[in-house]
């Protein structure tokens, strides 16, 4: 397990280091995986499974247990571009992400990393979410005088995403994007909204004309519905690869296709209907329909569980670089309770097993580091 983090630089006074970077980084990632959620449990239930740790991860903590402090210290200047590195460079080992993998890109603010006083900005994160196999392919922070459009291209350069589809917000529909997409031989279905203004009026206009005459307008269609929690949603689906006429066709990479979803949603008798937009690399309506469905997943398995069993929101550390270091240990949890499939259980209750269940917790770890 050690190996995975052991490329990670230094910077401590050689001659004051008492405890191994790696070994530290390894307790980190099996405390919070147990539901540790700051340092100062992180030092305590490390200490309180000592014996654990050298008897079950083979960790030879020579000196013992850091306290919360030193903890708090080593991730304070741990570089987040090489955890981040090492993060990835574990999840290409020893997860297979499929060819046509819908791969959804969103961002994230840790809304608890804020302080006014001290004039600290919020930290946001952007991260790729592999939606079938249930897996965080990297995370990337936005920087504080910018926003997530030049995060995404450094996000994709980061992870390995060959073959498959990326989906995103109207954020991401930037010519670059597309373009940095297109060389990583990866499809794309983006949403289209007002920040491209020209070009989502002349693709509005376009089905709203096709509607009305359907006969002169090759468009493929698809329809789905569902029933959930006493609400009903119908989905209508329409893609067309006739896009010559797009003034500026040629200067979005691999723009084959644009497409429209209008949804229709009724709760407790009310009806409401939602249309968006889309351009897209992808021409076969059922992919499209895939990637668009899909793209929700970051933020119903990602964000969502980040929040509730994480309570990421409300984490106050917002230090040098331990806010963002931290948001990938909480990454790495998720990706380990998420790929233990041998027992079915909801990704609280894993966590929660995990907290006492000794042997519950090394077969969770191991099940990917091994």
């Amino acid at each position: 397990m050690k190996k995975y983090f052991e490329e990670l630089s230094d910077s401590r006074q050689k001659g004051k280091i008492k405890y191994n970077l790696a070994e530290v980084v390894v307790m980190a990632i099996i405390a919070v995986t147990a539901g540790a959620e700051h340092w100062n449990e992180i030092a305590l239930y490390c200490k309180n499974k000592e014996k654990m740790l050298k008897t079950e991860f083979h960790l030879a903590l020579k000196n013992g247990i850091p306290t919360d402090d030193t903890f708090r210290r080593i991730f304070a200047i741990i570089k987040p571009k090489e955890f981040e590195k090492c993060f990835v460079n574990w999840v290409k080992c020893v997860i297979k992400v499929p060819d046509k993998e819908i791969v959804s890109l969103d961002g994230k603010t840790l809304r608890g990393s804020q302080d006014k006083e001290d004039n600290l900005d919020v930290i946001h994160m952007v991260s790729a979410w592999a939606n079938s196999a249930g897996v965080v392919l990297g995370q990337v922070r936005v920087n504080e005088k910018s926003n997530e459009i030049p995060a995404v291209p450094e996000l994709l350069d980061c992870i390995d995403v060959k073959n498959c589809v990326i989906t995103s917000d109207a954020m991401s529909c930037q010519k670059k994007t597309v373009q940095k997409i297109t060389e990583h031989e990866c499809d794309y279905v983006i949403c289209l909204k007002g920040n491209q203004e020209t070009l989502h009026e002349d693709v509005k206009l376009y089905f709203e004309t096709a509607e009305k005459e359907p006969n002169f307008y090759p468009l493929s269609k698809l329809k789905t519905s569902g029933k959930d929690h006493g609400r009903i949603e119908k989905r209508e689906y329409f893609l067309t690869d006739d896009i010559d006429w797009l003034s500026d066709k040629q200067e979005w990479c691999n723009l084959n296709a644009i497409g429209m979803v209008r949804s229709t949603r009724i709760i407790k008798g009310v009806e409401t209907v939602d249309v968006r937009y889309f351009i897209s690399s992808v021409t076969d309506i059922k992919l499209f329909a895939k990637a668009v469905r899909q793209h929700w997943g970051i933020e119903n398995s990602l964000h969502w569980c980040l929040d509730m069993c994480f309570d990421e929101d409300h984490c106050r550390m917002r230090v040098d670089n331990s806010a963002e270091n931290f948001a990938v240990l909480r990454h790495i949890a998720t990706n380990l309770y998420k790929s233990f499939t041998s027992v079915k259980l909801s990704l609280k209750a894993k966590r929660f097993r995990c907290s006492f269940d000794d042997r519950f917790l090394a077969d969770v770890i191991f099940n990917k580091f091994s």
